[in-house]
């Protein structure tokens, strides 16, 4: 954000990729140049792009490219704004489901530079973190194929930069796309300096791109076996609680134990309702949370790039509350939480079973995994499905369901509504301090009163970090999103045992939750003459963490 320290954001589009029109056969009538279009408005309309930074884009050089792409396939693109109408359609069926133009290479040359300017401005500190509106997307295309509307792989591309330009050690890369982007993972299927995460429609490998490497048990090869963590959806109609579950129980704590350096996500808002591919139930402002939730990691170093999004109306609110986000403003609170369907319990299940051997925090988290009774976020063992459960166990069952389900879900996707996300505003303060009479309050602060219905958390005796954090992101962190409190209350005596980067991590996970009103009772002890004496500091947070300098 604009004359800010802390919430810098930056704003990349490429506006050239306008140009790039598919008109001849096949028709594409979903990739379209109105998806960048309408997005770039809303950011207007909704004040956002006035306090991002907007940052010029450069295409992507040939040395960039060819982190990722091999040079025959880089030199069979290059030809292609020199070939006639007949030459592009032949050259297009060597590759699926990817339309080429002759203005397209300039185009994907522009949609990978922009996504390295933003590794740029954010590795160097220019701003904390931002969001890339590009086209053509990228996280189909492999190293040497086109795919899938993906000409570059520009999220690869981005994390092969920052490693070589910035000696980045370890990268996240987290594709929320409706589709698997499998040109990502067979880029970094064997490299455990990256992992990547990426969930998908798949419903028993009977949705594009139909790959058996797209199921839970592709889990990486070599020394990267366990940094690929696939979670397929088998049915479509997921919603928020599914989504959260998944992070809750599967991302969030393998991220935290990988530890990454940065942040990328292949933001594919095609998982989002209303979209035609997708067919999924998640309203707009779900990623306002997992935007959120991502933000806590890597130092809040966090660059997304566009991907997929159909839809040209849940698309642009898609993108509103991310960048909303980004810039720091407090996420709504969390609407339609009924815990997660059976289907995605199958799949959580399947998943962790099979990322168990190669990550410590799944080793120890069985006894909370299942689904409740009463349609929780959280999970226990009452109903935990037996160790030889696949995602193919339904199968079978569910062939002739889906048959008869197809028209109908067809048309309630052409006629799907649902209401417009809540409008979202920073309050004018984010902090205050109450401090016993006697002690100075620091400029910026003032006193607060309130009386809300509220989550309790006090924190005493936590010197176990690990089982901490499994407890926060298995238990504490699910039960706050579905209690929805009015106000987070987080209590920390001086023996709880948590180190300041630890307690720093917990208050900003938290603050997703009751449109980040968190107050903080801390008890600290300071010396006078006559022996120590405890000091209680109450603190009310209303933003971001990074914006609080008392301590």
């Amino acid at each position: 954000e604009k004359n800010n320290n802390f919430y810098h954001n930056v704003f990349a589009f490429s506006a050239p990729i306008l140009l790039c029109l598919y008109y001849f056969f096949p028709v594409c009538k979903i990739e379209v140049p109105e998806r960048l279009t309408v997005s770039h408005e809303a950011l207007i309309k909704t004040g956002l792009a006035d306090r991002c930074i907007s940052v010029p884009v450069r295409e992507a050089t040939d040395a960039d490219i060819l982190l990722v792409h091999s040079e025959e396939y880089l030199e069979a693109v290059k030809k292609t704004p020199y070939m006639t109408l007949e030459d592009l359609q032949e050259f297009t069926l060597q590759y699926g489901d990817v339309y080429f133009h002759p203005n397209i290479y300039h185009c994907a040359k522009l949609a990978a530079g922009a996504a390295l300017q933003l590794v740029d401005s954010v590795m160097t500190g220019k701003v904390r973190n931002g969001m890339a509106l590009v086209r053509p997307p990228g996280h189909h295309s492999m190293r040497s194929a086109a795919s899938g509307f993906c000409v570059f792989n520009n999220v690869a591309i981005a994390a092969q930069y920052a490693k070589q330009q910035y000696g980045v050690k370890r990268v996240l890369i987290v594709d929320w796309d409706v589709h698997h982007g499998q040109g990502v993972q067979y880029c970094f299927e064997d490299d455990p300096s990256v992992l990547y995460f990426s969930w998908h429609r798949y419903e028993h490998q009977k949705f594009w791109p139909q790959l058996k490497e797209s199921d839970y048990n592709s889990v990486g090869k070599e020394k990267g076996a366990g940094f690929n963590i696939n979670v397929p959806w088998n049915k479509v109609g997921m919603k928020n609680s599914d989504y959260l579950s998944v992070f809750c129980h599967i991302l969030l704590p393998v991220a935290y134990e990988f530890s990454p350096d940065l942040v990328l996500v292949c933001a594919g808002f095609d998982s989002a309702i209303g979209d035609p591919e997708g067919e999924m139930c998640a309203s707009p402002d779900i990623f306002a949370h997992l935007t959120h939730l991502l933000m806590n990691l890597a130092g809040g170093k966090l660059c997304a790039v566009l991907e997929g999004g159909y839809n040209l109306t849940s698309l642009p609110q898609s993108v509103c509350q991310t960048v909303q986000t980004l810039l720091g403003d407090p996420a709504p609170r969390p609407a339609n939480l009924d815990g997660p369907c059976e289907s995605a319990l199958e799949s959580l299940h399947c998943v962790r079973s099979a990322h168990r051997q190669y990550w410590s925090c799944l080793k120890h988290m069985t006894f909370i995994f299942t689904a409740s009774s009463n349609n929780s976020l959280l999970l226990s063992p009452a109903e935990l499905p037996t160790s030889d459960v696949t995602t193919k166990r339904i199968k079978l069952a569910e062939e002739e369901e889906d048959k008869l389900k197809k028209v109908e879900e067809e048309k309630n996707a052409e006629e799907e509504v649902w209401p417009e996300p809540p409008k979202r505003v920073a309050p004018a303060v984010r902090t205050a301090l109450v401090l016993p009479n006697d002690v100075a309050c620091p400029d910026g602060c003032k006193h607060v009163n309130t009386s809300q219905v509220c989550l309790l958390v006090l924190l005493q005796g936590c010197s176990d970090v690990s089982g901490f954090a499994q407890a926060v992101l298995g238990l504490l962190l699910p039960l706050g999103y579905e209690y929805d409190p009015s106000l987070v209350l987080l209590a920390r005596t001086p023996d709880s045992g948590l180190c300041d980067s630890v307690w720093q991590q917990l208050t900003g996970l938290l603050q997703g939750i009751a449109q980040g009103h968190t107050l903080v009772l801390m008890q600290v002890r300071r010396r006078r003459r006559g022996g120590s004496i405890s000091v209680y500091l109450l603190l009310h947070f209303w933003g971001g963490l990074d914006r609080w300098q008392v301590f």
